[in-house]
């Protein structure tokens, strides 16, 4: 019989890839495929939003990129009000289920006409602020379950879940897209969240026995420790405004955004003028999200806990926007698809394996409301606000010069204003000031 020192084989498995206790096991693999199913459902998707995008013209998205902000603060009282009305255990598993039902809606939509106008803004719209939403709402959650000293040993290997979904799901998407079309991508995007509706379920369970035993042992028995947070739905607005801290996480967040928004036109421009036929477009988008992850996951399951373990945070706070300094130079220099490609695969690589998980363990400190009412204020309104603020800015750069190269100079300033306030963060967490 095992006892609390005598290390299962499963634990033996998991020890080559993370410092995983006994009593943690089950968590984490809950959490790593409820990750798995998040992630791989929407980068099964998100090929077709990059279609749509090139459908729909980069003009026009610079426009949808307005009302996408505006929806993305708008969910902020409504996410605030769920949260503080609705327990965790009911709440988060309905998110999931209403995602899927959008999904084959869209899909069915998308089989009839995928060109449609109306139904391609919709779906860029909703499904660019349901990422933001979806990976904000995971690990809030998972903030409030781990602590500080495990989100070091243990988000690299849960993140690296997330990334063996968005390895999957493109090269999914890849594989079938020429047989069932994009409408059927759609269907398999709600098939996956299905799958996460049972997975968020397990690691409730888990969670709400772990932490009414915890509070039955302290308080006697009738603990709830899923209950509603209550509060103002409007709270996380001003938590963020009240704390130097977190407003200047928001700021990262907004250089973070700006430096992607102008990469991101880019990519539209020469994807579209490099490649004519959309289905050969959804396929180039799936090939760089497919060498993306395939990077990516190798490198959480190995490299991100041990690099924030002994450099701390700032290091996985600097090293992307450092890297798109040079990248945007590069491309100010030789301004055509390969170099664009490497580029774009060194800045997404980055940040799933070092940005992301660095981002989370700032909040890892704070109180249970911060970690779901600020950070998703920060996380999905201020970074949407952002994407559309930058790209009316590289629209109008665009109107004003006509030379990439010109443009790529910008990002490069961008970026580096960027690194500055990741070593500024990193410092103050790792020095143990990050209280707000």
């Amino acid at each position: 019989m095992n006892t609390a020192s005598e290390p299962t084989a499963l634990q033996k498995l998991l020890s080559r890839f993370a410092r995983v206790e006994p009593n943690e096991v089950s968590r984490v693999l809950a959490a790593f495929f409820l990750f798995f199913f998040v992630l791989g459902s929407y980068f099964a998707v998100r090929p077709v939003r990059e279609t749509v995008g090139t459908i729909l013209g980069r003009g026009y998205v610079a426009d949808l990129w307005l009302y996408t902000a505006i929806f993305s603060i708008a969910i902020v009282p409504i996410y605030g009000w769920l949260v503080g009305k609705v327990r965790r255990t009911l709440l988060l598993p309905w998110i999931y289920g209403v995602v899927a039902i959008i999904m084959v809606v869209i899909g069915i939509y998308f089989k009839v006409d995928e060109k449609s106008q109306f139904v391609g803004s919709f779906f860029y719209i909703w499904i660019s602020v349901l990422n933001l939403m979806l990976v904000s709402v995971f690990w809030s959650f998972l903030l409030e379950m781990f602590s500080s000293e495990q989100t070091k040993r243990l988000f690299g290997f849960v993140a690296a879940g997330g990334t063996l979904g968005a390895l999957i799901g493109p090269l999914t998407t890849r594989l079938v897209v020429d047989s069932v079309g994009n409408s059927g991508v759609m269907f398999m995007g709600a098939a996956g969240f299905v799958g996460a509706i049972v997975c968020q379920r397990i690691l409730l369970n888990i969670w709400s026995n772990s932490a009414a035993q915890e509070a039955g042992s302290a308080a006697g028995s009738g603990a709830k420790p899923d209950k509603a947070l209550g509060g103002n739905p409007f709270a996380g607005i001003s938590i963020v405004l009240k704390s130097p801290y977190l407003i200047a996480i928001a700021t990262f967040v907004v250089l973070l955004s700006a430096a992607n928004t102008f990469l991101y036109f880019e990519q539209l421009r020469i994807v579209e003028e490099t490649f004519t036929e959309t289905t050969r477009r959804t396929e180039v988008f799936a090939n760089i999200d497919f060498i993306v992850q395939s990077l990516t996951i190798i490198t959480q399951l190995f490299l991100t806990g041990r690099i924030a373990s002994t450099f701390g945070v700032r290091a996985l706070l600097t090293f992307v926007p450092i890297v798109m300094v040079l990248g945007f130079l590069t491309l100010s220099i030789v301004n055509v698809f390969g170099v664009l490609a490497v580029v774009i695969v060194l800045r997404r690589w980055g940040e799933y394996a070092f940005i992301r998980p660095g981002r989370e363990m700032l909040f890892s400190k704070l109180d249970t409301e911060t970690k779901y009412k600020a950070k998703n204020f920060i996380d999905v309104p201020v970074y949407r606000a952002a994407d559309y603020i930058g790209a009316q800015a590289k629209t109008a750069l665009d109107a004003v010069v006509s030379s990439p190269a010109i443009v790529a100079v910008v990002g490069a300033v961008l970026a580096g204003l960027w690194a500055a306030n990741g070593l500024f963060l990193g410092n103050k967490h790792d020095s143990g000031s990050d209280k707000r």
